[in-house]
């Protein structure tokens, strides 16, 4: 375990500042707005603020917080660790999701760090940790390893926050460690099930969750079946990789929260310099579809009015340990992007709840 300080060859920089000035547009229909995908008039914009982007400045705000390398099961893990002044602190593991990366989490961690010890990895394959080398990393497996880095950094009793990915893999790490796990925090959760003796509002969410299980979105499907793909589009355009990153920021977010497009354009350049557009993409391969989680740890809910899908509450307390639910005013799939306030409030009081501090 090796602390690690970011700082990219100024070759890379002028190589993506080279690729973006050279992108061969594509041509859009008149009047097509966001009918066929995200919008060639967002898209160029962005690519202009990229070409502005202050990278160096984006390093200097990471190289603010002690970072480190290791390696877990033969892959690079790259992470974040706040300890708090008080060793007696609960630690807490937060897990982004996709297309996401550590960069989910940076305007929350200073307000979690005033209670908690805070440790944010990039899942393997993901932005900072690189690419994978092996077969095998799937939820189960993250989880798995998130496990063994807890235990290498000496912490014996801890909790789990995740959203998108980070739900699953925190609730599998519950299941992997359950002598450890003292709770798991989700803001993302769908819950398929039956309609009998839901309330009108919970039918409503049901039909979505239920619609969204039998027409799985269509980047799924593709990095299902042959996620090496699409990778070399996306590993070697960089408009192409942040079309197709972005597109899934905007249509995922709550328009009264969108997700700042600075913060977009840092997670697009983890997973740019970093070559991880083929390997985040193996994760949906690699995970399957329906793979029960075992999680007996309590759990807290936050449901975002504008996520994907919303979380039932009868439905999940036929499965889980339901302590704490909290309904959010707005925000929609990025919590952490989005409300961070609102995030690092419920987080804190769900974790000192049941740490009784």
């Amino acid at each position: 375990m090796n602390e690690f300080r970011l700082h990219l060859p100024q070759s890379d920089l002028d190589d993506l500042a080279d690729r973006l000035s050279r992108t061969r547009w594509p041509d859009e229909l008149p009047g097509a707005g966001d009918d066929y995908g995200i919008p060639l008039a967002r898209v160029r914009a962005l690519a202009d603020r990229w070409l502005k982007f202050d990278w160096r400045a984006h390093e200097d705000e990471l190289n603010a917080y002690p970072q480190f390398v290791t390696e877990i099961g033969g892959d690079r893990v790259d992470f974040m660790h706040l300890r708090h002044p008080d060793p007696a602190a609960l630690p807490i593991v937060l897990t982004h999701g996709w297309p996401g990366s550590t960069v989910e989490f940076l305007d929350v961690v200073d307000r979690l760090a005033e209670h908690f010890h805070v440790v944010v990895p990039a899942i393997p394959g993901f932005g900072l940790s690189g690419p994978t080398t092996r077969r095998g990393w799937s939820q189960q497996r993250v989880a798995e390893a998130w496990a063994e880095l807890m235990a290498s950094l000496g912490y014996r009793r801890y909790g789990a926050q995740g959203g998108d990915w980070g739900s699953g893999i925190s609730r599998h790490l519950a299941g992997a460690a359950p002598d450890n796990v003292v709770g798991v925090h989700i803001n993302y959760l769908p819950t398929p099930g039956s309609p009998d003796g839901l309330s009108p509002a919970d039918q409503a969410r049901l039909a979505k969750t239920m619609e969204l299980a039998k027409n799985r979105h269509p980047h799924q499907l593709l990095f299902a079946s042959g996620p090496q793909t699409p990778a070399y589009a996306l590993n070697d355009s960089p408009t192409g990789l942040l079309a197709f990153w972005a597109d899934k920021f905007d249509r995922w977010s709550d328009p009264a929260t969108p997700v700042p497009d600075d913060r977009i354009l840092a997670d697009v350049a983890h997973h740019w310099f970093h070559r991880t557009a083929a390997s985040s993409a193996r994760l949906v391969k690699e995970s399957g579809v329906n793979v029960p989680v075992t999680c007996a740890a309590p759990l807290g809910v936050a449901v975002l009015p504008a996520d994907i899908t919303q979380a039932i509450r009868p439905l999940v307390e036929q499965r889980y340990d339901v302590r704490h639910w909290t309904e959010f005013p707005r925000g929609g799939h990025f919590a952490a992007l989005e409300v961070p306030d609102l995030f690092a409030e419920d987080v804190t009081t769900f974790f000192r709840t049941l740490d009784n501090r």
